[in-house]
């Protein structure tokens, strides 16, 4: 459960509307590395997560990136609020305004619109942190992207708040990376699945015997 806070994780005060930015920036929105795949990723993983740092971390950061999605929506609709017709169709922001006038949709900045098969959920503690890792490095890139064609600072600031946030997750990735590892042996932990090759839960007895050993049959351990 979520409890809503009326503010913004970081202020938006854009007093300048500029269609033409808004086109870059909605890529961070609904693009192949928005804020929008990013929650769905995080907080679609953690169920099947089987360590608790993993499964708060995931839960923690998919939450923060809903606050970040929201960021994104406010710079888009900052930027394209108060447009007369003649500034859509000069900036190129027509094609998008004739589908959704000046709603805020989730596409990449090439009008291609969100699609669920830009993150994955593979229900593999190990495939899944790896992915995270470069999810968050590919949205730093594209924030990167952004600050190189944007020079209003009125824009400009909340981007680099978003962009930090990106590094501060790849680093807390590569912790909970480092916890699941030394749940496992150095030997296997790439070879299988410890979310599903491995019995959980408390009649488990000899559990972490089992992730040391990476064996996959109960009877071998005594794992019932």
């Amino acid at each position: 459960m979520w409890k809503y806070e009326k503010r913004l994780q970081y202020p938006v005060k854009i007093s300048q509307p500029n269609p033409k930015l808004a086109q870059f920036i909605i890529s961070q929105y609904g693009g192949p590395d928005g804020e929008m795949g990013a929650s769905m990723r995080y907080l679609s993983q953690r169920f099947a997560m089987p360590y608790k740092m993993a499964k708060g971390a995931l839960t923690d950061i998919g939450t923060e990136e809903l606050g970040h999605l929201e960021i994104v929506g406010a710079i888009v609709h900052q930027l394209t609020r108060n447009l007369t017709p003649e500034e859509i169709e000069r900036s190129g922001f027509g094609l998008y305004y004739i589908d959704h006038t000046v709603g805020i949709w989730p596409q990449a900045a090439g009008g291609i619109p969100f699609n669920a098969c830009e993150f994955q959920s593979k229900g593999d503690p190990i495939t899944d942190l790896y992915e995270n890792l470069a999810a968050e490095q590919k949205a730093r890139s594209t924030y990167d992207n952004i600050l190189r064609m944007v020079k209003d600072p009125e824009v400009c600031d909340p981007i680099r708040f978003l962009r930090k946030r990106e590094v501060v997750h790849f680093q807390r990735f590569g912790e909970v990376l480092r916890d699941v590892q030394d749940h496992l042996s150095s030997k296997n932990f790439y070879a299988f699945n410890p979310s599903f090759d491995i019995p959980q839960g408390p009649r488990c007895s000899q559990l972490q015997g089992c992730q040391a050993s990476g064996k996959r049959e109960a009877n071998e351990t005594g794992c019932q």
